[in-house]
């Protein structure tokens, strides 16, 4: 990974990164509420050995420093805790005791310091002070050799304990400081780890990759307004999504430029996609410039084009490929732009009608009659209904939703298409951020993040659209 793929992460994952850092500050407050307070208490004690000369006061410091970072583990030892234990008369043991104890030696001293923390601070000062004269004793006696009144070393208490002001712990600022620290570095490599194991589709690279170089021929960002109007219809003529579609349908006009009646498959990896909603709003984007435009609603099990028009669905593919009814009484009128042949009944055996004899006679009929021919076929990976009908067209579009398709149900959709000999002649992205700094990262060669609207609308406008349909 480059410095740039780390920017693009945090970028496009800061909302993790954000929310594991507030975890870490709740987790890291929610601890230090319900921990107990507790004070520290602290004694010096100054270590000597005799001596009579300056010399001996050299090798005697030398030695001192020596032992004092022996006495430094002996405060913290189970004699110690013993003897403070039982002159206190204290309820716990020796050892629960020692591990209340701390001592350290002053670089370069002979200064021992002793603490002891208790969550009374009160009592914390009344144990350093026993700790401290306890092991005055201690070392006395320990120093002691047989036949000896003095002893070599000797340990004094330069400073009493006293007590504390404040808890030694926890420390509220400390804490939340530490957490958001620790929080940004395991919200970074949280993110860092889900990009890598994320397999959805997000940019430009990812689905080219998993359409082995196909073209993105189309990106439809993402508009809440297409919930309520999810045809470009419904829209003014210079609504950015209605120039995506613009986009969409220059590009597929240099698709099989040398064939002058073309049928294409509109299909995607697993239902979800837009797929419906797309091929409706290319047919209407294709029939205003011009073209005579068929749309078949392939899609036998769920079809959605005819609620989408709202077109009625008792007359169709099936009731044609049935000898109901012939191609022509089987068409609806789309508004003034295109001809629409809806399902029909649903049937039982979808694959075995699509693959018939009468659908090829169709789709051959509807060749001959119009300039393009999409038809709406059903997900290629649960069914094979669309592989079918795209081996006997000129080739299928992929409809992939950008950030919830993955790179193996693309691979595996353009491999179902391969094992029938269909072309995959492109791919077309939806609901992508509108933003041109996303992370979806298509480039402006297929659609705009922005709008582009005159300064101000003319009387004109209509006259002007029914010209350019002309």
């Amino acid at each position: 990974m480059e410095l740039q793929d780390y920017v693009r992460i945090f970028r496009d994952r800061w909302r993790t990164i954000c929310a594991t850092t507030v975890v870490a500050i709740l987790i890291a407050l929610l601890v230090t509420a319900s921990a107990t307070p507790m004070y520290r208490s602290s004694s010096r004690l100054f270590i000597t050995t005799p001596q009579t000369g300056s010399s001996d006061a050299y090798q005697g410091g030398l030695f001192s420093q020596q032992r004092v970072k022996s006495y430094a583990n002996l405060v913290t030892g189970e004699e110690i805790s013993r003897r403070v234990v039982e002159k206190l008369n204290l309820d716990e043991t020796p050892r629960s005791f020692a591990s209340r104890i701390s001592a350290s030696v002053e670089p370069d001293t002979v200064v021992l310091n002793i603490s002891v923390t208790d969550p009374s601070p009160t009592q914390a000062r009344r144990l350093t002070q026993a700790t401290a004269q306890e092991f005055v004793t201690y070392v006395s006696e320990l120093e002691t050799t047989p036949g000896n009144a003095n002893p070599p070393v000797k340990a004094s208490i330069v400073d009493r304990a006293t007590t504390p002001a404040g808890a030694y712990s926890p420390r509220p600022v400390r804490n939340v400081l530490l957490a958001v620290v620790i929080g940004l570095l395991a919200g970074c490599g949280f993110a860092v780890l889900r990009d890598r194991f994320d397999n959805r589709v997000r940019s430009e690279d990812d689905l080219s990759d998993a359409t082995k170089g196909a073209p993105v021929l189309g990106n439809i960002h993402y508009d809440k307004k297409a919930l309520q109007a999810p045809l470009i219809r419904d829209l003014g003529s210079h609504d950015p999504r209605v120039e995506a579609f613009r986009m969409l349908r220059t590009n597929l006009q240099f698709i099989n430029v040398d064939v002058t009646h073309k049928v294409y498959v509109v299909t995607s990896a697993v239902p979800g996609e837009g797929k419906s909603s797309t091929t409706c709003n290319l047919a209407e984007s294709l029939a205003s410039s011009g073209d005579r435009v068929l749309l078949i609603e392939g899609d036998l099990r769920r079809p959605r084009a005819t609620e989408y028009l709202g077109l009625e669905n008792a007359v169709g593919v099936t009731t044609v490929l049935v000898g109901r009814v012939t191609f022509g009484e089987a068409l609806q009128r789309a508004g003034d732009g295109f001809d629409f042949m809806a399902s029909g009944r649903v049937p039982p055996n979808p694959a075995e009608l699509l693959q018939s004899t009468a659908m090829l006679a169709v789709l051959r009929e509807a060749r001959a009659l119009y300039d393009v021919v999409l038809i709406d076929a059903p997900p290629l990976l649960p069914v094979t209904d669309a592989a079918v009908l795209a081996a006997e067209s000129d080739g299928a579009l992929l409809v992939v939703r950008h950030n919830s398709t993955t790179r193996d149900q693309v691979a595996n959709a353009v491999a179902r298409l391969e094992s029938v000999g269909a072309q995959l002649l492109g791919s077309i992205v939806t609901m992508s951020p509108r933003s041109k700094r996303a992370s979806s990262g298509y480039g402006y060669g297929y659609g705009y993040g922005y709008g582009y609207e005159p300064e101000s609308g003319g009387s004109h406008d209509s006259d002007l659209e029914r010209v350019a349909r002309q």
